[in-house]
């Protein structure tokens, strides 16, 4: 096969998979960060404890992270046909990837949460903020970085099942290497495939760490700040107003030692 015969080929396959990857990565954040947030909260010692629901979605979550994706894709196809019309094809990948790293996303959420220093989840609780406030003021700003590195983590753990969604009829690289490279034996396109698979990997990889330490940077800064902040408290006035350990201020002059 020619350059040219095989150039379309890799545009509209790899198209594909940036078209699997994108969606069921967004999915996955929009249901996985909710997932991630009800499991710290309602464990225990959390701001909702409620054990018997925290069992619930774990086990939710354990349950969808044991198939294997390849099982998972075909025991699904009747629910993909349903929901989107059809089974195969990168549209009908999308729904097994998203099933498949919602609870896997959702896993490292929680991870990141318990990240968060506990102290300032009590300091926003002492000072009156509600489960709202904690959660969006307290426990993701701080846990950004490591929710980034979450979703770079699910990304390239995507790109690699829509490789194998490929196989089955999922379309993308992994159909792309399969039908030409495995069953046609054309080994420079199977070659040019594994190698387009890896740049994007390296190149999410690095993405990620680059906005992973940028976060992170700023992060230390607002977290000390924040830290001060709680420190400080202000000084106790006295039954006039003034401060504690200001003297008190007289008209009359102090008499001199030995006058």
């Amino acid at each position: 096969m020619t350059w040219s015969q095989m150039q379309p080929l890799l545009y509209n396959n790899t198209l594909d998979t940036l078209f699997m990857v994108w969606w069921s990565t967004f999915y996955a954040v929009l249901f996985g960060v909710p997932l991630g947030v009800l499991l710290i909260l309602t464990d225990r010692g959390g701001i909702l404890q409620n054990v018997v629901v925290n069992k619930i979605i774990g086990a939710v979550v354990n349950i969808g992270r044991s198939f294997p994706f390849l099982i998972l894709m075909v025991a699904l196809i009747p629910f993909t046909r349903l929901l989107v019309g059809v089974s195969i094809g990168p549209t009908g990948a999308v729904v097994p990837l998203v099933i498949a790293a919602i609870p896997f996303f959702a896993r490292l959420v929680e991870a990141a949460l318990r990240e968060v220093d506990h102290g300032l989840v009590e300091a926003a609780q002492s000072m009156g903020g509600g489960t709202w406030t904690i959660v969006f003021k307290v426990l993701l700003p701080q846990a950004l970085p490591a929710l980034v590195a979450a979703v770079t983590t699910t990304v390239i753990t995507l790109i690699g099942y829509s490789a194998i969604a490929g196989a089955v009829g999922g379309g993308g690289l992994g159909n792309l290497a399969y039908t030409y490279g495995y069953l046609q034996y054309e080994t420079n396109l199977m070659v040019i495939t594994i190698v387009l698979l890896i740049v994007l990997v390296i190149a999410v990889q690095l993405l990620g760490d680059l906005i992973v330490r940028r976060l992170a940077r700023r992060g230390s800064r607002g977290s000390s700040a924040v830290r001060v902040g709680l420190r400080k408290a202000p000084a106790p006035a006295t039954a006039a107003g003034e401060p504690a350990g200001t003297a008190p201020a007289t008209d009359a002059p102090q008499e001199r030692v030995g006058a």
